[in-house]
């Protein structure tokens, strides 16, 4: 599915985001910033050590924020490391941490006036956040960025699923906030 959002074209598709060939992919990853399961550890293994020896440097980042780095041997130059929360019920903040770190990640792909991101869908892996909140979360920041930055440099932000169910929760979700903005 693919829809237009100010100057930002919004894609959401199956597939590998090891595999995307935009400027920056996000990767969903753990406060050490140390690699680990699912799409951080593919990133990780894709990557090659130049994204973890960079990630040690740099030595950490706080839930809710993202940082940047190479993107060692990937297609894609930059890696940027968002950190989502840990669900917990959803009385503990997390939502406004899963928005501030989509939004984090944004900041940093506009400050490197890059024109192309892929995300996974953060937080709703090994930190088990409920795909349909989460999905409506993170499509509703792109959203709201990209209404609120008309100078922004991205052109095209992509969600990357691994499964076609994933895929599906978030089409159905950007079909329903598409909806609500018309009204």
């Amino acid at each position: 599915m693919e829809v237009q959002i100010g100057k930002c074209r919004l894609i959401i598709k199956q597939g590998d985001i090891t595999e995307e060939d935009t400027d920056a992919i996000v990767n969903a990853a753990n406060s050490r910033l140390a690699g680990g399961g699912g799409v951080d550890g593919a990133i990780h293994r894709a990557g090659g050590p130049k994204i973890a020896e960079e990630c040690r440097k740099i030595g950490g980042c706080p839930t809710g924020k993202a940082v940047i780095t190479s993107g060692g041997n990937l297609p894609a130059s930059y890696v940027i490391h968002a950190v989502g929360p840990i669900y917990r019920g959803g009385k503990n903040n997390e939502a406004e941490l899963l928005r501030s770190a989509y939004i984090s990640s944004l900041e940093l792909a506009d400050k490197h006036n890059l024109r192309s991101v892929a995300f996974p869908s953060i937080s709703t892996g090994a930190y088990g956040y409920p795909i349909k909140e989460a999905s409506r979360i993170a499509l509703q920041a792109i959203i709201d960025y990209c209404k609120s930055h008309p100078q922004i440099t991205l052109e095209e932000i992509r969600f990357v699923l691994f499964t076609p169910q994933d895929k599906e929760v978030y089409v159905q979700s950007l079909k329903e906030l598409m909806e609500n903005l018309s009204d």
